[in-house]
């Protein structure tokens, strides 16, 4: 994928509306909250590299700076051009170009599935049905439609009063333009939830649900109703990694939240997310973090306002 911006940028001074009111919104780094549960505002004053995140399902919409995943051999770029769609909790890696100067300010809008469900039934009764592979990950082109949406969002935001009252139709309407966009009919076949995709995404639920427990891959195929070696291939094909790298990512990145929300110890974390061994954990958290338990808490309580989970969210979520 491309990782020039487009040419041709008549949307420029709406982008430009859009950077200053999230630039208003978003005072300190990390996620900043709204009156919306489900629409949290990201602040980054300074460039990342080689970042791992586990993204829940939802939308990031970036209006200043860059983000880059890399995610299956592909890079994903999202920034003022293209928003980043994930339908599926799966890890990557991620970098971010940021400055004090021109911070990186995006919003993230955490994936209601009955929102996007009725949406997608109504879609398909009005004939917009196109047949298409699910994606767990996509970018998305940010068309003038879906631009206009998100600044009228944006503009609520700034007004609790708007932001309550018209805040989920202007939600709603972002839905359904991402939903109907050059991306909608993979996002839908993913939420749908159909054939090897939708069988892959029931381990998946599994896990987030489970990660505690001993889980075995033969406990997964069959939650997935494969055979182990179907559920391999079918598994890496969706998350691109193995089903126990999935589980100990998982375990890591809840480790790692436990941590800086709770003021927990590396060893009590090791014991909540299913590690025996502490020495273990701690090796296998500096292998994915690039610090120890110790020094990765402090340096995200340090440069990173990390909120509480989302309240309705079925999986573990880390970015």
């Amino acid at each position: 994928m491309s990782d020039k911006p487009e040419s041709d940028d008549s949307l420029a001074p709406v982008r430009q509306r859009m950077a200053r009111l999230l630039d208003v919104l978003a005072p300190t780094e990390g996620y900043n909250l709204t009156v919306l549960e489900d629409v949290r505002l990201l602040r980054s004053n300074r460039p990342l590299k080689s970042v791992p995140v586990l993204y829940d399902p939802g939308i990031v919409i970036v209006c200043q700076g860059r983000k880059r995943g890399f995610f299956g051999g592909q890079t994903y770029l999202y920034d003022a051009h293209q928003c980043l769609v994930v339908s599926v909790p799966v890890p990557f890696t991620m970098e971010t170009d940021a400055s004090e100067a021109e911070p990186l300010l995006a919003l993230y809008m955490h994936l209601d599935f009955k929102l996007a469900a009725d949406l997608m039934l109504q879609i398909d009764q009005l004939g917009g049905f196109v047949a298409a592979e699910p994606k767990g990950m996509m970018s998305s082109p940010m068309d003038p439609p879906l631009t206009d949406s998100v600044l009228r969002l944006m503009q609520a935001l700034g007004r609790p009063m708007e932001a309550q009252i018209l805040g989920p139709a202007l939600v709603r309407e972002i839905y359904f333009r991402i939903l109907t966009g050059a991306q909608g009919p993979a996002m839908r076949a993913a939420l749908a939830m159909q054939g090897q995709f939708g069988k892959v995404v029931r381990a998946l639920r599994r896990i987030h649900a489970a990660f505690k427990d001993d889980l075995t891959v033969d406990q997964l195929a069959r939650e997935a109703g494969m055979s182990v070696p179907a559920f391999h291939v079918h598994f890496k094909a969706v998350t691109s990694t193995s089903p126990m790298q999935y589980l100990k990512s998982t375990r890591l990145h809840h480790a790692r939240l436990l941590m800086v929300r709770n003021s927990i110890t590396a060893a009590a974390a090791s014991a909540e997310v299913g590690y025996e061994s502490p020495s273990q954990f701690s090796r296998e958290f500096k292998r994915l973090f690039g610090r120890s338990p110790t020094e990765e808490v402090n340096r995200m309580r340090a440069d990173f306002a990390v909120p509480p989970p989302f309240a309705a969210s079925a999986y573990v979520s880390s970015h």
